[in-house]
């Protein structure tokens, strides 16, 4: 199997305001990309682009207004939610929202592991429990009776990872998993993601705005702009060598030791996201250094550079070489 997740044209279409003067938002448009077994695929851009969207539309929490997800070779529908889900679990951006604090967090285990019929008696729920912490670098001692508040962001961060391992996923989806977590722990976090590729086959789809951990952590990346994929292929084409003004503005912007390298482009922001959202043609086109006539009016198309997917009116027209 040479893929384990498939979206395909993935829509999602939101309609905002009052009968009367309704707008509708397309926060993913004609979304595709595929995620092999054992990889770490990352969808990357800044906030509002469609990223956490679209794993939504994964995980079953949104509907798509068009578009396929197949997993392990099998359509999703509306009727097969629970069975598409099967070895697929999430962890999200807030650690400490994620658990109740006047809860203990290994109610929240032993609860996993009755729903899911992971052990018939509390001393093998326990060796369970204790494993899948020790993968995460933590043990049962260290947790057992305690409350949320007495562990640290980075530490309920890996709790997260440690109860979504009990079922044994095969694909991990991890929305912006160390934007909340203290920046010296946040390495920590994404080697945990590139031992359990490494060790355990298992895949991650790694949704960020942070390119530094992207590019540490990634094997493929498409990076997304009001809910286009406008660039996607190897993390060291894509960051390395950027084709897409958005992906260069992007690169570029990440700050360096030396002020002379800061990115000199010309940006526009003038428009607002509403309007980027709603526009014709490019939706990049008002802030992009390269804009043409073209890019107000038609939509580009994806072009294939150096297998590397772009979707940029300047590589069509041969502006760029």
């Amino acid at each position: 199997m040479d893929k384990l997740l498939e979206v395909k044209n993935l829509t999602k279409v939101f309609s905002l305001g009052s009968i009367s003067s309704r707008i509708r938002i397309t926060a993913t448009d004609d979304v595709s990309f595929y995620i092999k077994p054992a990889e770490i695929f990352t969808l990357a851009g800044e906030s509002g682009c469609g990223k956490t969207t679209t794993a939504k539309m994964i995980l079953g929490f949104e509907e798509p207004t068009a578009g396929a997800i197949i997993h392990k070779g099998k359509l999703r529908t509306k009727k097969e939610k629970v069975w598409f889900t099967e070895g697929i679990q999430a962890i999200f951006q807030d650690p400490f929202g994620t658990f109740n604090p006047l809860r203990t967090v290994d109610r929240y285990f032993f609860e996993t592991i009755q729903n899911f019929k992971l052990a018939g008696n509390k001393k093998t729920a326990v060796e369970l429990i204790d494993r899948k912490l020790k993968a995460v670098g933590l043990s049962y001692e260290e947790f057992a009776g305690k409350y949320p508040n007495e562990f640290s962001g980075g530490q309920l961060q890996r709790i997260s990872i440690a109860r979504s391992l009990l079922t044994d996923p095969t694909l991990l989806i991890a929305d912006e998993p160390v934007s909340m977590v203290d920046a010296s722990l946040r390495m920590s976090i994404v080697n945990l993601f590139k031992k359990l590729k490494e060790e355990f086959g298992m895949s991650v789809l790694y949704i960020t705005h942070d390119l530094a951990t992207a590019y540490y952590v990634s094997d493929r990346i498409a990076i997304m702009f009001r809910g286009n994929i406008v660039e996607m292929g190897t993390v060291e084409q894509v960051l390395m060598q950027p084709r897409h003004p958005y992906t260069q503005m992007l690169r570029d912007s990440i700050p360096e030791a030396d002020p002379r390298r800061r990115w000199r482009g010309r940006v526009n922001l003038n428009e607002t996201e509403r309007e980027e959202y709603l526009k014709q043609g490019c939706r990049y086109a008002g802030r992009c250094p390269l804009v043409m006539d073209v890019c107000r009016q038609e939509v580009p198309a994806d072009i294939q550079v150096d297998n590397v997917l772009v979707k940029c009116h300047n590589y069509s027209e041969g502006v760029i070489a």
